[in-house]
């Protein structure tokens, strides 16, 4: 079986039996603490340190990498506004490019047994199927 506590601290090398820190007068303890406080500070510290250099050694590979052409900031290529291929009979102003998500009044009038056809925009129905093609390739 596992004792409560630890049996021994070990303090520069010294172990000191938990009898021991029981036994020590609160000012001792106090200096104990502070000198554990001071030597866990440069520890935390030095810590720091190496941790902040590892962090600028890697940014430096990553602006070498974004140098080389990978670069995550570089700024969105422009695309053409795409028109509009589908609309929503009851609501006019309410439109689909054919892009992404579907919007729910159409996913809710697919639904109910409605054809994707029957919101084409008018003359938009060959735009679309050239608009699929030239996706497919791109």
């Amino acid at each position: 079986m596992l004792p409560d506590r630890p049996p021994s601290v070990s303090l520069n090398g010294h172990a000191m039996r938990r009898t021991d820190l029981e036994t020590m007068e609160f000012d001792e303890l106090w200096l104990l603490h502070e000198q554990l406080t001071k030597l866990l500070s440069e520890k935390i510290t030095t810590e720091k340190l190496q941790l902040e250099r590892r962090l600028a050694q890697l940014s430096r590979v990553e602006q070498i990498s974004d140098v080389e052409g990978t670069s995550a900031n570089r700024p969105r290529r422009k695309y053409p506004k795409v028109q509009p291929k589908y609309w929503n009979p009851s609501q006019p102003t309410q439109k689909w490019s054919g892009r992404g998500k579907q919007p729910r009044w159409l996913v809710a009038a697919l639904s109910a047994g409605q054809k994707l056809e029957d919101f084409v925009i008018d003359g938009s129905s060959d735009v679309a199927e050239d608009n699929n093609h030239n996706d497919e390739t791109s």
